[in-house]
This record gives C-alpha cells, structure tokens and sequence, in this order.
C-alpha cells in the first residue's frame, strides 16, 4: 500500500476530490491518504473533516505553517503511524493535484526499477524538466526522454514519491523555505549521499490552481533562491546572483517588458533585504496582504 499526504489550505472541495482521485489509483495495494490542514478557516476544515472517508486521517495545523511544514507533519505521521502493508514509498501531493488514473502505478514502476531511486515527480505535460543550476537555483530544461524515469535536479511539489529510507537518511523538508525550493534542497541533500531524483515521463498530473497571490510567489521564490544556492554553492555563488536580482528588478521597473510572469516590486525588494538579514519562514504580513 502507498501512504500520501495531501496537504489542504482553503480549498475543502478541491481537497475533497483529490482525496477520492488518490484512492481511486491503479496501485497494486492500494492507497491510503492522510489530510494535512494547513490552518484553514474553521468553515473550509469542517468541511473537510466532514467529507473525508472515516479512514482518512486528518492532522490539523493551528496555523498555516507553509508547503515545506505542513509536509513535513503529513510525513512525520506516515512515518510515525507504519502499516503492515505500506511500501517503501510516500508520497505528497497539494490539494488540487489532479492525477491521471494511472499516474501513482506509472511512478512506482519507474522507480522501483532504479536501487538508487530516492525522489521521483509525476509529469507536467509539458516537456520541460527541473534541474538546478549553481547560481539560480531550480529551473526548467528542455525533456531528455519521451517515456519513463527522466533524471531531474529535484522533484516538485505538485505529484512526488519520496523513499522512506531518504526520508530517514537525510531528513524531511527545511522549514526555513516556508514553500518553493525546499524540493531542490531536499533532491541536493539526497544527491550528496548517492540518491537519485526522476520525472516520470507519462505519468501525467495537472494543477489547475495558482492557490496564492503573486506578491507571494515572487516575494519566496527569490529569497528561497539565494537561501538554497548559499546553501549548495557557496556565498560567492549567492552574491552574484543577488546582484542579478538586484538588476533583475531595476532592469524591470524601467522596461515592463523584462517582467516575467510573477512580478511584485515591492516583494521582490523586501526578499533581496530579508534574505542577508537571515529572516525566513513565513513571509512577511505586508507581502501576504498584497
């Protein structure tokens, strides 16, 4: 049996239908889910409680801790709660992940295939792969392979398969990331002591929802940037590409063109001040409420 965690915040109905997608997987045992609530509203997390089977466990947050934390409370439950049956696998998934009915089987096959297999994502679609380039940190490359284990840099977040061994091995999630690069962090840790991370071509999730504003996303995927290539490159690594950023933004205020598709000013200048300052987490109220 697969255990997965599915992490909720706010969207009870979206969470409840992924939760039925999951235990409807072609998978040779079965699925079992396990809900993490992410502090959502007490009306969103009645709802879910109310509509989750009596044998999905719900383990609820006080407070919305980030993707990276509340993962890592849905893993620590999975780890600390074994069944007889359960795999070497566990697997994680937002609330809107949308898995075709064969995704979970495609995964398993690919990765059980490779001894050193110990992180593998599903596949966008898309033909792009995740790597991890020393100064900025994860991007996308064009896809190497049509079907099957591709190699990757890390995994994302959206569909992924983490052994329980790596789990063991190196550690769960850095909660200093809060959410964005903390599956690069992982992937990098995991490679330093002989693991591999893969997509698995044809294995095919979609992500219909942005779920957050784009203050946000800009404020944490750069700030978490620097965070990850200080962590794996070195400073020197990381003040260039602060530097970068630095022009990024002015070469943006200046030409609208330059933007790229999350762009927030404010955010961005807050994160190249925070992240020298050592301040991470959560992001500050200011960005939130933009």
């Amino acid at each position: 049996m697969l255990p997965v965690v599915i992490l909720h915040w706010n969207r009870p109905e979206r969470c409840l239908g992924t939760v039925a997608r999951f235990l409807a997987q072609e998978v040779t045992g079965g699925v079992r889910v396990v809900v993490v609530d992410n502090g959502s509203a007490p009306e969103a997390l009645a709802t879910v409680r109310g509509g989750l089977p009596p044998d999905v466990p719900l383990v609820v947050l006080p407070r919305n801790r980030g993707f990276g934390p509340g993962a890592n409370a849905g893993f620590r439950h999975v780890l600390g709660h074994p069944q007889p049956d359960d795999g070497d696998w566990v697997g994680l998934a937002p609330h809107d992940a949308e898995p075709a009915a064969d995704c979970l089987a495609r995964m398993l096959a690919a990765a059980e295939a490779r001894p050193r297999a110990g992180l593998a994502c599903a596949d966008f679609g898309d033909g792009a792969t995740p790597i991890v380039d020393p100064y900025f940190g994860g991007i996308l490359a064009p896809a190497t392979v049509d079907e099957g284990w591709e190699p990757a840099g890390h995994p994302h977040g959206t569909l992924m398969l983490a052994r329980r061994t790596v789990l063991e091995e190196v550690g769960l999630f850095d909660e200093r990331y809060f959410a964005y690069c903390e599956e690069a962090d992982l992937a990098l840790r995991a490679k330093a002591v002989g693991w591999e991370t893969g997509l698995i071509r044809g294995a095919i999730v979609v992500n219909p929802d942005l779920g957050t504003n784009v203050a946000v996303i800009d404020y944490l995927q750069l700030r978490n940037t620097l965070l990850l290539v200080r962590e794996h490159s070195g400073r020197y690594h990381a003040s260039i590409r602060w530097i970068l950023a630095l022009g990024q933004l002015g070469a943006g205020l200046a030409f609208p063109a330059r933007r790229g598709p999350y762009w927030d000013p404010r955010a961005r200048a807050r994160a190249l001040i925070d992240y020298p300052r050592g301040r991470y987490g959560a992001p500050p109220l200011a960005i939130q409420d933009r």
